[in-house]
């Protein structure tokens, strides 16, 4: 199944491992055109919540002003990796992956986020 998604609002759904149950609900900035992919992050100081980033299998942190965590998904949108990234750095890209997710540093661990979960994408339109 091949998921596409529009520029907007959703919410991400967190499903922790090892037992699959929710472990947190997360809103959502949903950057699936080539000009929002290319602008994710950049001159931000602060995001409330998550911005997933589809499709694509790597990033940068070349001018961000905050260390982020990331997060490469499959296709089944299930978690390969997880790194923490300072400003400035570039990502390796990931074979597998299909989508990233980009927060905050810190906010994947305490949203219970790891290699081998899976998260649900709603759109809020």
């Amino acid at each position: 199944m091949v998921v596409r998604w529009r520029d907007g609002r959703g919410e991400l759904v967190v499903r922790g491992v090892p037992d699959g149950g929710v472990s947190a609900r997360v809103p959502l900035e949903i950057a699936a055109s080539y000009r929002a992919r290319t602008r994710g992050l950049l001159g931000r100081d602060s995001l409330e919540g998550a911005l997933l980033l589809s499709p694509a299998n790597s990033i940068h942190t070349f001018r961000m002003r905050m260390p982020i965590d990331v997060a490469y998904l499959d296709r089944r949108l299930r978690v390969l990796a997880v790194r923490t990234m300072p400003p400035g750095r570039l990502g390796r890209p990931r074979v597998r992956a299909r989508h990233v997710i980009e927060a905050e540093a810190g906010a994947m661990e305490r949203w219970g986020l790891g290699v081998g979960s899976v998260v649900e994408v709603r759109d809020l339109r």
